[in-house]
């Protein structure tokens, strides 16, 4: 876990400090060491979703770093659950998710991220895997900075009962992430040491 010295009353800044003093930790994860977390956290993610026996299930496509979600998507695919994406409809809004296989196109949009083209059919997910820059044992994230998955999970949860699990490395855990009343509590976090389900 990680603290940083800029003082608590500049919301915005120790977000920026935490953000840029994780993602630098997170970046030195050796190749060896993120192939056997992909494995992980495909096998127990597995696990997880059969227990849980969601309708629909969204991940994300890894980049810059993020602990690699290609063998989790791969596994569920074979297991037959239906996958999704997330996609960003435009600043400010609450995401929309389309259908996606494994070996399915991707396009390369905003921020570099992969998403599913417009023919791709749009559903509505009930368990998400969720990115993130860094976690506390409290059940909260510090994102990217675009609030894409607060407004996104504040939508879905109005509407029915969702499941939001991050998805990370161990080592992205922090002490306390600062929170602002819009920010939405993760269910539980997955990372290559195991699942951990918040109360």
């Amino acid at each position: 876990m990680t603290e940083t010295t800029v003082p608590p009353h500049d919301a915005a800044a120790l977000k920026a400090a935490l953000r840029r003093e994780v993602l630098e930790r997170r970046s030195a994860i050796s190749e060896a060491d993120r192939i056997h977390a992909g494995a992980a956290v495909a096998a127990a993610g597995a696990d997880l979703v059969t227990r849980l026996k969601p309708s629909r299930v969204s991940v994300f496509v890894a980049i810059r770093g993020e602990i690699a979600t290609a063998p989790l998507m791969d596994r569920l695919h074979a297991m037959g659950v239906p996958l999704c994406l997330p996609v960003i409809a435009r600043k400010e809004a609450p995401l929309v998710f389309r259908a996606w296989s494994p070996g399915e196109p991707l396009e390369t949009k905003r921020f570099g991220l992969l998403e599913p083209g417009e023919g791709a059919a749009e559903v509505e997910p009930d368990l998400l895997f969720a990115p993130l820059a860094a976690f506390d044992a409290r059940g909260f994230r510090l994102g990217y900075g675009g609030g894409f998955y607060d407004r996104t999970l504040e939508n879905l949860r109005a509407q029915r009962p969702t499941t939001a699990i991050g998805l990370a490395f161990a080592g992205q855990e922090i002490g306390r992430v600062p929170t602002d009343p819009y920010d939405q509590k993760l269910d539980g976090m997955l990372t290559e040491s195991g699942y951990a389900a918040f109360v």
